[in-house]
């Protein structure tokens, strides 16, 4: 009798153990294999790992952005795998119905995914901390007060009137939280990039260094938004330095007198004291006045030879020049140009 019981007993027990396995089995099958983010998703998102975020915050910020649909089953995945000792700041791509095992493999990897960097229309160092930080988790300032370190600036071989040249203008692919350090490097490889051993012999043949070309490059860009008139532009600017004759580019003024509202350039403002005065000096200011472009760039390097020294921009506003080789036919050009300015009242 006694045996019959502990027999039913111990069946029970067997019984109940197998439902406890089967019901623990099942729960963490589930929990670590089922579906958990997006789940009526159909596209991927971006979500993003601020540098220092613990585990409480990212787990919030997963469930309050409707990543996470069942925060107790990622929370205890998280933890089995020790998510919380191992919290990777970055972006992160993350596809609908991932597991939590895979959602948890894919953060604590730090394999995060590549964000957009795009930088041009610059004028200043300012203008280019704003945008190419625009996408990053970097604060702006910390990378313009990076861009006036003197110390910095001289590690990469380039003084502060000339560290514009240092950026060539394009989208590039950084990690988010890259630091303020590690984009000025990177930017330094692309420019090493730009700058193939065809470019620099071009620039030697030129008498140029590099940061010159990128000097006269910013002024043939100011000139003309017209990438196939820049290297028209640009020779009549090589035609003038190498007679030793003042480039005379009202961009530069512009650039001296910092009032980039200026559409009419007038004698007063040829009186400005500064470097950056090509009508007062021989030779080009001592850095760019933007950020020159790559086509801008390349219409220095690959100028058009011709003999006119003098341009003006058309009297039909179409944003082309009309070209001379002397001064009385500039004069006209210039003639026609004014009197267009007037008639559609543009004064200054």
């Amino acid at each position: 009798m006694v045996s019959e019981k502990r027999s039913k007993y111990l069946m029970v027990g067997i019984v109940a153990f197998s439902v406890l396995f089967a019901s623990l089995s099942f729960y963490f099958y589930q929990a670590f294999f089922s579906p958990n983010t997006l789940v009526e998703g159909d596209t991927p998102v971006s979500f993003y790992i601020s540098t220092g975020s613990d585990f409480e915050t990212v787990r919030d910020e997963l469930v309050g952005q409707g990543i996470v649909q069942d925060l107790l089953t990622f929370s205890f995945v998280a933890k089995v795998m020790k998510y919380q000792d191992r919290v990777m700041p970055g972006h992160y791509r993350i596809a609908p119905r991932l597991s939590n095992r895979e959602l948890v493999n894919l953060l604590r990897s730090g394999r995060q995914t590549a964000v957009n960097v795009t930088f041009n229309n610059v004028r200043l160092d300012t203008d280019l901390a704003e945008k190419i930080t625009r996408n990053l988790e970097m604060d702006k300032e910390d990378f313009l007060n990076l861009l006036r370190d003197t110390v910095l600036i001289s590690k990469y071989g380039f003084e502060k009137e000339t560290l514009l040249s240092l950026f060539i203008p394009n989208t590039y692919q950084v990690f988010w939280n890259v630091s303020p350090e590690g984009l000025i490097d990177r930017m330094y490889k692309e420019y090493e990039r730009f700058w193939t051993e065809e470019r620099k012999a071009k620039a030697s043949a030129l008498g140029m260094t590099q940061q010159e070309v990128s000097t006269l490059a910013s002024i043939v860009q100011a000139e003309t938004a017209k990438a196939d008139e820049r290297p028209k532009v640009a020779g009549v600017y090589i035609n003038r330095l190498r007679i030793n004759m003042a480039l005379q580019a009202d961009p530069t003024l512009v650039f001296a007198l910092g009032d980039f509202e200026i559409k009419r350039v007038l004698n007063v403002h040829k009186e400005i004291d500064s470097p950056y005065n090509t009508y007062r000096h021989v030779g080009l200011p001592p850095g760019p006045i933007n950020l020159p472009e790559i086509s801008a760039l390349d219409a220095v390097l690959n100028y058009e030879m011709h003999d006119y020294l003098y341009f003006c921009a058309k009297e039909d506003f179409s944003g082309y020049h009309a070209f001379a080789t002397n001064l009385r036919d500039h004069m006209n050009n210039a003639r026609r140009y004014q009197n267009a300015l007037n008639r559609s009242k543009i004064y200054k």
